[in-house]
């Protein structure tokens, strides 16, 4: 009886968020629904459905804006500001944030993978990532930047690698990394 008992308990814990949230969403929907029907009613002369669940699209669209522009992003600011003035925190902050952007942010910097042949004699081949194709600001030519991840890590080494020795591959830049980082255990 104990048993069944825990069964239960644990089968609500995964039931009730969901079932609360749908709840909570019907009567949103309900209670919009009821404030705008009769006013549009008598405007239009005739009920449109539906007119609740776009409404509540809307405002939930309208916190996420205020979320984002009134709370969001003036602590971001912040937080950026003070770390660009604390010199040696400055640099391992923008090293972190500039690295995982690469990843997740906007600008997603590994979306080349390639294969490098490091080994002309033995054919031994890495894959990495181009970081950068144009490298005259170090003063080289015919070279790109590839980015080479550690397996099981989030480490990784960069090299600067003539273009000759460098092959794009067809593969999702997420499948690249993830067969990267797993030591070639995931597959591809």
């Amino acid at each position: 009886m104990k048993r069944l008992f825990a069964l239960f308990l644990q089968g609500l814990l995964f039931t009730a968020p969901l079932g609360i949230t749908v709840y909570i969403i019907y009567l949103s929907f309900q209670f919009i629904d009821g404030i705008f029907t009769p006013s549009l009613i008598k405007i239009v002369g005739f009920r449109i459905p539906g007119l609740g669940l776009v409404a509540i699209l809307v405002f939930i669209t309208l916190i996420g804006f205020i979320g984002q522009s009134i709370v969001a992003t003036p602590i971001k600011n912040l937080v950026n500001g003070a770390m660009k003035r604390l010199p040696v925190l400055a640099l391992i902050y923008s090293s972190i944030k500039d690295f995982l952007s690469a990843f997740v942010g906007k600008e997603k910097r590994f979306s080349k993978p390639v294969l490098v042949n490091i080994n002309k004699m033995t054919d031994l081949l890495k894959v990495g990532f181009i970081t950068e194709e144009d490298l005259s600001d170090f003063g080289v030519t015919d070279m790109v930047a590839v980015y080479f991840p550690h397996a099981y890590s989030l480490s990784g080494e960069l090299f600067f690698v003539p273009k000759d020795q460098v092959k794009p591959i067809d593969v999702p830049p997420a499948v690249a990394m993830k067969f990267m980082v797993s030591g070639g255990i995931a597959r591809v």
